[in-house]
């Protein structure tokens, strides 16, 4: 534990004077934060009393809630949601968590996650599904936002598929090109590209949604890169429901991604790369449709460059790249955080090892900045968020036991 906290102070007291660094710190946070701040970071949101007759479903950084039939009815009735009336409902709640390398770190001082971290990452996939339905991309899984960390949801039959798009070669492309390879995911590269260059084309890499069985020349393993050609030759394996719907995901992606970069560039950033994730649902008239769902264009699911930065060649990153680039340039191993086989080592790093809580406040910034930046409104911390979230979807929506 010591070697962390010791090792990061060193690291950001050196580079606090350095107004480029992402996480420039702030002196007085050296003073620590006091408890009351640490009160306002949702830590755990797997515990809430919202009424449901299934398990809660957690992830590194969400939980989600299905809905009782009888509540995912009344709501859809109530609140004019366009959905079939039978739609299962869900809600969806954000944690301030944050995760690196497949781990959660946690901080000093009972700071267990990134204060405003949650509500940043919501209020941008809000800004960004809501631009996407006003100019005729696609519609969201997002019915209804009753907090800055809750979503009510649509249940969706997802497509398998985690696809990135690309208009810079930088991390792990990168890592790979540098060794030779050139072929990704069918696509073949010229030589001569340098780190961090901006590609010649958008380039769509995309990898499995979990593990898939029984595809040719595709591993049985989760995260694996696979070709256009993988995915039209299996389309139904990757639940597609025909082979002309890859050319709506393309589309999708293509829009998605040129919409977010033109926005982003008019506050100065740059739009590196992202990932997009895409599923089915049915509207009030049982059209099924594809649409986009997780989250999208966010710091967590994306890499976003300072403009001005990059044209003085330097990289200064708003996204939580930056936080992984800490850790992988500072542990004495960084290849425990790369090695999949050393995930056990892995794990033990993140719980045995306290970030300052210097760290978190400087990431909080940095979500936060870019956050208020894209949606043009301020990222409040909530009170007490838990006691807030019970009470709105008590009063205003009945889910409470």
């Amino acid at each position: 534990m010591e070697l962390l906290k010791s090792l990061l102070l060193m690291i950001w007291l050196n580079q606090a004077a350095t107004s480029t660094h992402p996480y420039n710190i702030n002196h007085n946070s050296l003073q620590g934060i006091t408890m009351s701040l640490a009160n306002k970071v949702l830590a755990s949101n797997n515990d809430l009393p919202i009424r449901s007759d299934q398990p809660v479903h957690s992830g590194k950084v969400r939980s989600v809630y299905w809905l009782t039939e009888a509540d995912s009815r009344r709501l859809i009735a109530d609140k004019g949601y366009d959905v079939a009336a039978d739609a299962p409902l869900a809600i969806m709640v954000i944690s301030d968590r944050i995760s690196a390398f497949e781990c959660i770190w946690k901080g000093e001082g009972g700071m267990n996650g990134v204060p405003g971290k949650g509500a940043a990452l919501n209020a941008i996939s809000n800004h960004w599904f809501k631009l996407f339905r006003e100019k005729g991309l696609a519609d969201s899984h997002i019915l209804d936002v009753p907090h800055p960390l809750v979503w009510i949801v649509q249940k969706a039959k997802p497509v398998m598929i985690e696809a990135i798009c690309r208009q810079y070669i930088t991390g792990s492309m990168w890592r790979a090109y540098s060794k030779g390879e050139r072929n990704f995911c069918g696509i073949e590269l010229p030589d001569g590209l340098q780190k961090d260059q901006r590609l010649p084309e958008l380039l769509i890499t995309p990898s499995t949604k979990g593990i898939l069985t029984g595809i040719p020349g595709v591993p049985e393993a989760d995260d694996v890169n696979v070709s256009r050609a993988d995915i039209e030759n299996n389309y139904s394996s990757f639940k597609f429901r025909n082979v002309d719907d890859i050319n709506v995901y393309e589309k999708l992606l293509g829009e998605g991604f040129n919409l977010i970069s033109a926005s982003l560039a008019e506050i100065g950033q740059t739009f590196v790369d992202t990932k997009f994730e895409f599923g089915y649902v049915r509207d009030q008239q049982n059209s099924e449709k594809l649409i986009y769902m997780d989250e999208v264009g966010t710091p967590d699911s994306s890499r976003i460059w300072d403009s001005a930065s990059y044209a003085d060649g330097k990289i200064v990153e708003n996204s939580k790249e930056g936080f992984r680039q800490l850790l992988l340039n500072h542990f004495p191993d960084a290849d425990i955080l790369l090695n999949k086989n050393r995930m056990p080592e892995r794990t033990a790093l993140a719980e045995d090892n306290l970030l300052p809580e210097s760290v978190l406040m400087s990431v909080s910034e940095t979500y936060t900045g870019i956050a208020e930046k894209i949606t043009g409104e301020k990222i409040t911390l909530p009170e007490d968020p838990k006691a807030e979230i019970i009470a709105i979807l008590a009063e205003q929506y009945d889910l409470i036991d």
